[in-house]
């Protein structure tokens, strides 16, 4: 496989989750207008529903890709995710990509849900089941955990939507590459981390998708500092045993470990961390500094890098971020 089969390479953006309900749409419909190529929306427990911003967000705009990231596999059956992902998709072709994953241990036992004895078999069954019946096919023979059997969606997409895998692991990342149509990254997503999970997942045609938290300064001919110190913020609640495939292919990962060991909290190790390290884990800087970045991550072997805006108001947050985007210099 080439890199000419590779899906082109694009510049997504962040809605965050604490945006103000009356600044999502004016929010979707700027960055459609700065140029963005996708905006993802996040469903974490007790902030708001994805697959309801991406209804919501898809219906305000023409152009631009709204992608879901992630729907917890445990919490959401598989036919009927499958039904709104498909009705998405009907009403928006070619405009949807799906995130799908374990989920956050403490979040699924919190709302009542039970941590499967095998989060790969749950994960594996789950996202065969939901690619098949996306297709409009029938569900595939009852699993350990998923049963859909011979259930078959009468409306289904003529654009399917890729369903792209949330995970962080090695043999989850491997797993992406066998049953989905690639890899979605959190943030920080490094060089050196897109490339390590890459090689787990073994193909080169499939799409990357990374999340990083960004800042950009207005002046070209600055340093970048002002936005460096922005991001910091963003980078607080990186530590053990989340973050570990983070933090390993970093060049810089045993000090990295000991700052973080002899830190007393998350915002003292954001606040005190080389600014070097700052940038490495951002997209952060002048705007050449920033689009550097972003190729760095292209070049890793990211399809689209999703910036996630810094600083206390989200609109100007985003607008700052424009100039980053490939082609502004």
């Amino acid at each position: 496989m080439t890199d000419t089969d590779r899906p082109r390479a694009r510049v997504g953006v962040m809605l965050p989750r604490d945006l103000p309900v009356r600044q999502i749409l004016p929010y979707a419909r700027r960055a459609e207008e700065l140029g963005f190529d996708e905006l993802w929306v996040v469903e974490d427990l007790g902030w708001r529903g994805g697959i309801a911003q991406a209804a919501t967000v898809l219906a305000a705009t023409r152009r631009i890709t709204v992608g879901i990231g992630i729907l917890p596999a445990g919490a959401r059956n598989v036919c009927f995710a499958a039904m709104e992902l498909a009705t998405l998709a009907q009403l928006h072709p070619g405009r949807l990509t799906a995130g799908v994953g374990h989920g956050m241990r403490a979040w699924m036992e919190q709302s009542g849900g039970a941590w499967p004895a095998s989060p790969l078999t749950l994960l594996r069954e789950y996202t065969t089941a939901l690619r098949a019946l996306l297709r409009g096919e029938p569900g595939p023979a009852d699993g350990r955990y998923v049963r859909c059997r011979d259930v078959r969606l009468t409306e289904t997409p003529d654009v399917v939507p890729p369903v792209v895998l949330g995970v962080r692991g090695p043999k989850s990342q491997a797993l992406a590459g066998e049953t989905a149509d690639g890899l979605l990254l959190a943030e920080p997503a490094a060089p050196a981390y897109v490339a390590a999970a890459l090689a787990h997942l073994g193909r080169r045609d499939a799409e990357v998708i990374t999340y990083d938290v960004a800042a950009v300064d207005g002046d070209e001919h600055g340093d970048g500092e002002a936005a460096v110190e922005r991001v910091r913020a963003g980078l607080a609640a990186i530590g053990e045993p989340d973050w570990a495939p983070h933090i390993d292919p970093l060049p810089f990962a045993a000090e990295f470990r000991a700052h973080r060991a002899a830190s007393a909290d998350g915002a003292r190790f954001a606040r005190t961390m080389p600014a070097a390290w700052v940038r490495a884990l951002t997209v952060t800087g002048t705007p050449a500094q920033a689009r550097a970045a972003i190729a760095a991550r292209h070049a890793a072997g990211a399809t689209c890098v999703v910036l996630t805006p810094a600083g206390p108001d989200p609109l100007a947050a985003l607008e700052s971020l424009a100039p980053a985007l490939p082609g502004r210099g």
